[in-house]
């Protein structure tokens, strides 16, 4: 591949983070668009780590961190889920010496490393003119670095939790709520033959839009959130009520991953260590809500314990093909992108807002975190959605941050 560009420029496109259905749709806009007003299009492969690992001298590097992309290519991967450019969670400017490429190792030697000198000079070197990096505020975040050096950026939001600041919505929250709900209600069937508690976790490390959305549509009873730690006894009162008033003697709380029952220190973590970048993989906290619920059921239901059915959804709600929300706004999001570079633009979010797309300043992304309102949009002492003042809400009514 060389370095050579159309007549308008390169437009280079990466993935980063965690999957999620609505990628590859993103991916085939923007292509195709790009193509028709004149660009060469450029796919980044591993996230940021394509940018980091490229070693333009080798072939072999070339051919394994960038690929040229094309109608034909982007087409046949268009309505599928994940990302067919691969994705990684690399900061570039956090890379641990163990990990650095070797062609890069003689120069950064430090424990921590900073290589984003090293990801300017590809930029250059693969004349690249715009880059849209697609993910949520770990991956956007580097985005506003690489603004700040003076690449024209252009952020698309995406992430299951719904947790990137300056928008409504971003892709793969739709599919996850979607999935989350099916789900629930396929699970019902056994926790009403079993009379037992239904205890789901689902995604939501420090928002808990993915458990609150899909209890206010009907899914669960109860929902706990990250952005509220919560007595487990009080849960455990609401649910023999809610099971003792529903006829098939069942009840349902989803569990979102980042939650803390009070007393708790710190979020629950899966056994392992953290990844290179310090990532740790939430999961547990429903496994700990479970237990604790089948200890003190008896308590509330005269003497006799409740057991419980606990499930995780993890992957199941990232993995498959996107519904039709992230269909339609990967789709709107790319070729808003691609107004912005027709118009000269960069340094910007594309979003929703309102029920309506926009773009904002790209570093609204570094600005601020974007969680529950917990006193508009959640009745603390009833673990569950508030339902009431809907005028003028969004479409996800609790999802705005403006």
């Amino acid at each position: 591949m060389n370095a050579s560009t159309s007549r308008r420029g390169t437009i280079a496109i990466l993935t980063g983070g965690g999957d999620v259905p609505g990628l590859n749709p993103a991916i085939r806009a923007i292509t195709v668009r790009a193509l028709r007003e004149g660009y060469r299009v450029l796919g980044i492969r591993h996230g940021w780590g394509g940018l980091v690992d490229l070693d333009f001298d080798d072939p072999e590097s070339r051919a394994a961190c960038v690929v040229e992309l094309t109608e034909e290519v982007v087409n046949k991967v268009g309505r599928t889920g994940g990302t067919f450019l691969h994705t990684s969670r690399t900061r570039p400017s956090h890379v641990p010496r163990a990990i650095v490429p070797p062609h890069l190792a003689a120069r950064h030697a430090e424990e921590v490393n900073d290589l984003t000198p090293e990801v300017l000079a590809n930029i250059e070197r693969l004349g690249i003119d715009v880059l849209i990096p697609i993910g949520g505020d770990d991956t956007l975040s580097y985005g506003v670095r690489l603004h700040q050096e003076g690449i024209k950026v252009l952020a698309i939001p995406k992430t299951m939790d719904n947790d990137v600041p300056g928008t409504d919505y971003c892709i793969g929250f739709s599919t996850c709520v979607t999935r989350t709900i099916e789900m629930t209600h396929a699970l019902r069937t056994t926790a009403g033959s079993h009379e037992r508690f239904l205890v789901i976790e689902v995604f939501g490390r420090y928002a808990g839009f993915t458990a609150l959305l899909p209890t206010m549509a009907g899914a669960a009873n109860r929902c706990v959130i990250p952005e509220h730690p919560f007595d487990v006894e009080r849960l455990c009162e609401l649910l023999v009520a809610d099971r003792s008033s529903n006829p098939s003697r069942y009840s349902v709380v989803l569990v979102s991953e980042g939650a803390k029952m009070k007393g708790m220190e710190g979020m629950v973590f899966e056994q392992g260590e953290a990844d290179a970048y310090g990532h740790r993989k939430l999961g547990g906290i429903g496994d700990r809500v479970s237990a604790r619920l089948k200890e003190v059921s008896a308590k509330f239901n005269r003497g006799r314990r409740i057991n419980v059915i606990n499930q995780r959804l993890g992957y199941l709600v990232r993995s498959g093909s996107p519904d039709a929300l992230d269909s339609i706004v990967p789709m709107a999001f790319g070729n808003l992108a691609l107004d912005l570079v027709l118009d000269g633009v960069s340094g910007r979010l594309v979003n929703v807002r309102n029920g309506r797309y926009d773009n904002v300043p790209i570093d609204v992304v570094t600005s601020r975190k974007k969680v529950v309102d917990v006193a508009k949009h959640y009745v603390a002492d009833r673990l569950r959605p508030r339902y009431e003042n809907f005028e003028n809400q969004p479409v996800f009514i609790m999802t705005s941050d403006y």
